[in-house]
C-alpha cells in the first residue's frame, strides 16, 4: 500500500472514504507538505466497535500506511454524556466502572487495523477524561463557551431535529459539541493534530472545532467526515438480524463475521470491496462487475479480505473451511455459531419457538410461525412443520437452519 502524498486524498476519494472536507485545497496541501496528525473520537457506550465503526478504522488504516500519525480517542469523559447527534433520545447513563470496561474492549480491536504503540509513527490511543475532568465549568465558559452563540447552535440539524420532534434535550448534551470542539483544540495543542475525521453526522462538531481553534488564534485545523453507511436495503451499518456485527472476537465468532459479509446484497459488493479491504481498485471494479453466481465469488472475496484483516488469516481461512462444509453438506465446524440450550429449560418444556425468540433469532411468535410455514425453518435439513412442539434431548447436536443462510448448531448445557 505504498501510497503518495499527492495521491492519498484522491485514493479516499475513489474508495468511498469522503463526504465533506472542511478545506479541500488546504487538506491536500498539508497532506503533501509532511507527515501530520489526525484523530478519530469513539464513545465507549460499549465493550466492542461493530462494523458501522470500520469505514474509520480503514480510512486510518490508509493513512498511517502513507505516513501519518493517528490518535485513537476515546471518549472517557464525553462518553458520560453521549453525543446526542441525530438521535431522538438521550443514551443510557454508564457508571466510570461500565466506561472503563467499555474503554478495554474497544481497545483491542485497534491493533487488528493499525499499528498502535508508543513508537514513532505507531497510532496513540488517547482518553479525553485526561483533560476534561479537570476543566472547571467558569473556565471552560470563559475560553469556549464565549466563542459560541447559542443562536447559532440552535441552528444546527442534531439540535433543531431533537427539537422540533419535541423530545427532550439536556442542557449537559446540549454542550456535547463544545467539549468535541474543546477535544481538537486541546489534541492540536498536546499532539499537533490538525485533522479530525468522522461521520457525515459529526460535520457541524467538527467545524466548531475548526472554528475554535481560529477564534483562540490556534493552527489551521481541518475536518473530514465520511458518508453514512447503511446496506442497499436500508439497514443501518452494523446491525444484521442477530443484532449488531461486532468487531471483538469474543462478542462475535469469526464465522458469523465472515457469513455477515458472504450474505450482504449484491448492490453492496463494489462499494464494499472498495472501503473495506486493501484490493487495487481495477480488482474491485473487476469483481464488482461480475453478474449471477459468479458475483458469489466476489462476496467471498469480500468475506475473506474482510475477516482477515479483522480477525487474523487463521480465522479468516477456517471461517471459510466451515461454510464450505456447511453448505457442502459435510462434516459440522467448531466455527459454525452455536445455540445454548439450557438442560433445564429443555426438561422444564421447550420449543423451537420459545428457543429462537428467547435467542433473539427472531423477533416474536408469530415471525417464527411465519417461518416455519413458509417453509424455511429446518432441523437437521428437515422442515418443521410445527415449531410449537416440545423439543427432546435428541436436538443436542443438530444443526437449526432459518431460510438458505442462517444456520445454528445446538449445544445443551447444564
Amino acid at each position: 500500500m505504498n501510497t503518495s502524498q499527492q495521491d492519498l486524498l484522491h485514493l479516499l476519494e475513489e474508495r468511498g472514504f469522503v463526504h465533506q472536507i472542511t478545506d479541500r485545497d488546504g487538506l491536500g496541501k498539508a497532506l503533501s507538505s509532511g507527515p501530520l496528525t489526525a484523530y478519530l473520537g469513539f464513545d465507549a457506550t460499549a465493550d466492542s466497535l461493530h462494523v458501522g465503526h470500520l469505514q474509520g478504522l480503514m480510512l486510518m488504516r490508509w493513512m498511517q500506511r502513507a505516513g501519518h500519525n493517528i490518535l485513537l480517542l476515546i471518549g472517557g469523559a464525553t462518553t458520560r454524556i453521549g453525543d446526542p447527534s441525530f438521535r431522538d433520545s438521550s443514551r443510557p447513563v454508564l457508571n466510570d466502572a461500565q466506561i472503563a470496561h467499555n474503554m478495554s474492549g474497544i481497545a483491542k480491536v485497534f491493533s487488528a487495523y493499525l499499528e498502535v504503540g508508543d513508537n514513532d509513527g505507531s497510532a496513540k490511543v488517547v482518553d479525553n477524561a485526561d483533560w476534561l475532568d479537570g476543566l472547571g465549568y467558569l473556565s471552560f465558559l470563559n475560553t469556549v463557551g464565549r466563542h459560541f452563540s447559542i443562536n447559532r447552535l440552535l441552528t444546527f440539524d442534531a439540535v433543531r431535529n431533537r427539537l422540533d420532534r419535541e423530545h427532550s434535550l439536556s442542557f449537559e448534551e446540549f454542550g456535547y459539541t463544545l467539549l468535541q470542539a474543546y477535544d481538537f483544540v486541546e489534541l492540536a495543542h498536546r499532539h499537533g493534530c490538525t485533522l479530525q475525521l468522522g461521520g457525515a453526522d459529526q460535520w457541524a462538531n467538527i467545524i466548531n472545532g475548526v472554528e475554535l481553534s481560529r477564534r483562540q488564534g490556534g493552527p489551521q485545523l481541518y475536518g473530514l467526515t465520511m458518508p453514512l453507511l447503511t446496506t442497499s436495503d436500508g439497514k443501518k451499518m452494523g446491525k444484521s438480524a442477530q443484532g449488531a456485527v461486532w468487531l471483538n472476537g469474543d462478542k462475535l465468532p469469526a464465522f458469523d463475521f465472515w457469513q455477515f459479509w458472504r450474505n450482504c446484497d449484491d448492490r453492496d459488493v463494489g462499494r464494499f470491496l472498495a472501503l473495506f479491504t486493501e484490493l487495487p481498485m481495477d480488482e474491485v471494479r473487476r469483481l464488482s462487475a461480475l453478474e449471477g453466481a459468479e458475483l458469489n465469488q466476489a462476496k467471498i472475496v469480500l468475506a475473506n479480505e474482510a475477516t482477515r484483516l479483522c480477525h487474523g488469516e487463521a480465522a479468516q481461512r477456517d471461517a471459510e473451511k466451515a461454510a464450505r462444509e456447511l453448505f457442502g453438506q459435510g462434516e459440522q465446524s467448531g466455527a459454525v455459531p452455536s445455540i445454548i440450550v439450557s438442560r433445564a429449560d429443555l426438561q422444564a418444556g421447550l420449543s423451537l419457538t420459545d428457543l429462537l425468540v428467547n435467542a433473539e433469532l427472531q423477533s416474536s411468535r408469530s415471525a417464527v410461525r411465519r417461518l416455519a410455514d413458509g417453509g424455511g425453518l429446518r432441523l437437521n435439513d428437515k422442515v418443521v412443520q410445527d415449531p410449537d412442539a416440545l423439543l427432546t434431548q435428541e436436538v443436542e447436536g443438530g444443526r437449526l437452519s432459518l431460510g438458505k443462510k442462517r444456520h445454528f448448531h445446538i449445544v445443551i448445557q447444564d
